[in-house]
């Protein structure tokens, strides 16, 4: 890729200076105004570049045109116009770097996944196509059942190896941050295996938040037992995943089809002794109740939601519980009832998009698609598309004042793109125009 020759370099001779010190690689002393930490100078100063910095509430993605990002110990420690960078910026080891007029963004953060699994349902696809529903397949044994045998077959470098093929999917589209579930082994030995699986990718350039789904479907052992489960589950499960620290979350799935409310707000309020807040699975094929019991635990998020009504939605704003949509199941499954997009916008609840990767419903490994999709099927406009994978995303993961927007103390975990505007993220269907990535201020 080129660097884009449209923009003009700004004519301010502090950042004119910095321009000639990225060319020659040495730094042109200016007298200091003791910008911040004492004048300590950035370790990484990114200039030549604009930044939609996804801030809300002010100009469209938050952008800063001809702007600078000054990088400090892996955190962004400044941003703003190169016409405003302090005196002080950068020393003679400071690595100045020209991004040739790129927008540069917040990392990418895909908040839904169930990434760690074995096998494939190639099968149930085609048998979705001739007619049969996704209820119909699961009562037949299929669906997460099928997935839960191969998953419980597999080693553990095996779940390793096959989800980190998937994971470099996500990470040619611009992500740095990946929440990953378990959930299909659905038995002690296997959901642990899964979330050691998932833990083991935050090696693999990326940062990795994982989720234990302890309550996704009903096993075999315990059919008709649901309440049993549940007290298995509560008693002989999580109490191991917390003493291995394996999960930063849990997840469950309501519908008739897997638990009830009162079922998954037991597992809930066991997690929550143990430090662990929730999200859910919830009005993907009915109003089950789902949408409701995630406001009244304060969840952090309520995921597919294509059957919440009004009233749910009204709390959801109120308990400030995120919206997280899941266009690739909804398009799978070739769904007709959408979520409801204008409610959730007029009430003012946050609204995350993700491809909810899983080897069922949604086989999507790109986060760009989903982007595309969200707004191609249920009209998300491209801003709220990419807020919804960078700021609204790090909300639905209990993670924004870490991450998600582009502002001094957060990550400097950042994606840039040779597009000309950032619109152009959601425009393209997969087709990645991602440039670089950064990791805590590394490129990666």
């Amino acid at each position: 890729m080129t660097a884009r020759a449209d923009l003009p370099l700004p004519s301010c001779p502090r950042v004119a200076g910095i321009h000639a010190a990225a060319a020659s690689h040495e730094w042109m002393p200016v007298p200091s105004t003791g910008m911040t930490e004492e004048g300590v100078p950035f370790d990484t100063l990114l200039v030549d570049c604009r930044a939609a910095t996804m801030v809300a509430g002010g100009v469209a993605y938050g952008a800063i045109e001809a702007a600078a990002v000054g990088i400090r110990d892996g955190r962004i420690a400044w941003i703003g116009p190169e016409a405003d960078l302090p005196d002080d910026a950068a020393s003679a080891h400071t690595d100045v770097q020209r991004l040739g007029g790129r927008w540069v963004t917040p990392g990418l953060i895909d908040c839904h996944t169930h990434l760690v699994f074995a096998g494939d349902r190639v099968g149930e696809f085609e048998a979705r196509l001739n007619g049969a529903t996704y209820q119909e397949i699961a009562a037949a044994g299929g669906g997460i059942l099928s997935t839960v045998r191969a998953t419980r077959a597999a080693s553990l470098d095996q779940l390793i190896e096959s989800a980190a093929d998937r994971l470099e999917s996500l990470k040619r589209d611009g992500v740095t941050t990946v929440e990953i579930k378990s959930g299909y082994g659905l038995d002690r030995e296997t959901e642990l295996k899964m979330l050691r699986a998932a833990r083991a990718l935050e090696g693999r350039g990326v940062r990795v938040t994982t989720t234990y789904l302890g309550l996704h479907a009903l096993p075999p052992a315990f059919a008709g037992r649901a309440d049993a489960y549940v007290d298995h589950v509560i008693a002989d499960i999580l109490p191991d995943v917390v003493a291995e620290r394996l999960a930063d979350a849990v997840d469950a799935y309501v519908e008739p089809i897997a638990f009830t409310p009162e079922q998954a707000e037991r597992f809930f309020a066991a997690a929550a002794e143990h430090g662990l807040p929730a999200k859910l699975h919830a009005e993907q094929f009915s109003d089950s109740g789902g949408a409701r019991l995630a406001t009244r635990i304060r969840a952090l998020s309520a995921d597919h939601l294509e059957y919440a009504d009004e009233a749910a939605v009204v709390a959801m704003a109120a308990a400030s519980v995120v919206a997280v949509l899941l266009p690739g199941a909804y398009l799978a499954l070739r769904e007709t009832r959408p979520p409801p997009v204008d409610a959730l916008r007029r009430h003012g609840v946050a609204l995350a998009v993700a491809p909810d990767c899983t080897p069922g419903p949604s086989p999507l490994t790109s986060l760009l698609a989903a982007m595309n999709l969200g707004c191609a099927l249920w009209r998300l406009t491209p801003e709220e598309a990419l807020a919804g994978t960078t700021r609204a995303a790090a909300q639905a993961l209990g993670l924004a004042a870490d991450r998600g927007t582009l502002e001094a103390g957060k990550r400097a975990d950042l994606a840039v793109w040779d597009v000309s505007t950032p619109a152009e993220l959601s425009y393209w269907l997969c087709r990645s125009r991602l440039w670089r990535r950064y990791l805590g201020g590394v490129v990666s």
